[in-house]
């Protein structure tokens, strides 16, 4: 079971036993008095890849660009995300949505893969000069002894 899943692993179990026995989404989570939502997207990956769908994946796939693109372009030429999820044996039904809302949102370049890690190249800091130095310290001593003044005002206000 996923660590994310609000089901249990018999939850799930029971609810594909559903599905194959004819029943839907809103129907299986009425009966065992789950969340629809969480339901309904069971179901989806249920019809995607059947009892298989209980099996975790083990590992996550990256698509290449020039398949995510042709993907929307198909999806917008009037495929639907189930067939298109079945065809390129996507993890959900889902993800087609995500990929055009981003490509609707960004074009081309929302769809190329993004880079993994800190950007290179960023300048470290300069070093601090010795007298740039002494100035922080300054500022920092001046406002330890600032608090102290305040905290020793505080204590003598307790005592009166």
């Amino acid at each position: 079971m996923h660590k994310r899943s609000l089901f249990t692993e018999d939850q799930r179990v029971r609810l594909v036993e559903l599905f194959e026995a004819g029943m839907g989404a809103t129907a299986a989570s009425n009966r065992l008095n789950v969340r629809y939502s969480a339901t309904e997207k069971l179901y989806n990956r249920w019809r995607l890849h059947g009892r298989l769908c209980l099996m975790e994946k083990p590992t996550k796939t990256a698509l290449s660009f020039e398949t995510k693109k042709e993907i929307v372009q198909r999806y917008l030429a009037g495929e639907t995300t189930m067939n298109l999820a079945t065809e390129f044996h996507l993890s959900s039904n889902a993800l087609v949505q995500k990929w055009v809302r981003a490509w609707r949102q960004g074009g081309d370049e929302a769809l190329m893969p993004k880079p993994k890690g800190r950007p290179k190249g960023i300048a470290k800091p300069e070093p601090l000069s010795e007298e740039e130095k002494l100035r922080r310290e300054n500022k920092r001593l001046l406002a330890e002894v600032a608090y102290l003044k305040k905290l020793r005002d505080l204590r003598e206000q307790g005592r009166a």
